[in-house]
């Protein structure tokens, strides 16, 4: 879609003062898959010459805003030898998208997007990750993926701010995973999608909860628990205008759907661990 409001396309090396109308430029499919008119000038971020991947000496991996979907796929698939491998693949096959817009669409826009169906959400959300964001002044700071997104498109970005990468820790990369998404249709949009992960050093069972609530619910347990404590932990938490509500699920059925594929994520990675907390 042509965007006949933008006067300008800037390069994001030459640092200019941010401005009103302003929008960072990644891969742009969703900034040209509607009309914008609130938009006057574009920042592109395509020549920015950040390494897509980057897997530190702690065992961290660093992703940065402008990596591809489909260079996360690859990297997941032959790359990656970690256990929570798979969960990459995983989550960009639950995009409703085609091969064309994984060699454009970036991690960074999925995740400042926002959207309850960002799959790239869920999957950093789930493997504990941090958000680096660099304001226009140039300073840094950090915030957990899981608190990054705080509503349906709602995101804890300041104006100008910038997301430059997401980090995984290494710890959460030898996590055992377990994967769940459902949708209304075939090849619709998630209406839930649950990942569980169980970490190998102390046991401790982690169940992340998305695209059937506005955000990202991410629920920790020393010990996997039973289903009846998992069941309560999440009804406690997930306030009833927090189940999503859209043409692609009512919230009634988000819940049912939350709930059950999170008690099979449970059921999954308990069998593997041993006795559930509870039955000890």
């Amino acid at each position: 879609m042509d965007l006949n409001t933008i006067a300008d396309v800037r390069d994001a090396r030459r640092h200019e003062p941010w401005r009103p109308g302003d929008a960072w430029l990644g891969g742009g499919t969703y900034l040209f898959s509607e009309p914008q008119p609130h938009l006057r000038r574009l920042v592109d971020l395509s020549r920015m010459g950040w390494e897509p991947l980057t897997r530190h000496e702690d065992g961290s991996l660093e992703i940065a805003a402008t990596c591809t979907v489909a260079q996360l796929s690859r990297f997941g698939r032959r790359f990656l030898d970690a256990p929570a491998a798979p969960l990459f693949e995983q989550c960009c096959r639950a995009f409703l998208a085609s091969f064309k817009i994984w060699n454009m669409a970036t991690v960074g826009g999925n995740l400042c997007n926002g959207l309850p169906a960002g799959p790239l959400i869920s999957l950093a959300a789930a493997l504990d990750g941090t958000c680096l964001l660099r304001a226009q002044d140039g300073s840094l700071r950090e915030v957990k993926v899981v608190d990054f997104i705080t509503g349906a498109g709602v995101k804890d970005l300041a104006e100008g701010e910038l997301l430059r990468s997401v980090t995984l820790p290494g710890r959460a990369l030898e996590c055992r995973t377990a994967f769940r998404q459902a949708s209304l249709y075939g090849l619709g949009r998630s209406g839930a999608l649950v990942v569980g992960t169980l970490d190998p050093v102390d046991g401790s069972l982690a169940v992340t909860v998305s695209a059937a609530t506005v955000r990202p619910f991410r629920f920790w347990f020393p010990l996997p628990p039973d289903a009846d404590r998992l069941r309560t932990a999440i009804d406690t938490a997930v306030a009833p205008a927090e189940w999503f509500d859209d043409i692609h699920g009512l919230p009634e059925w988000r819940r049912h759907m939350g709930l059950r594929l999170a008690e099979e994520v449970r059921r999954e990675l308990a069998t593997s661990h041993g006795p559930e907390e509870g039955s000890r």
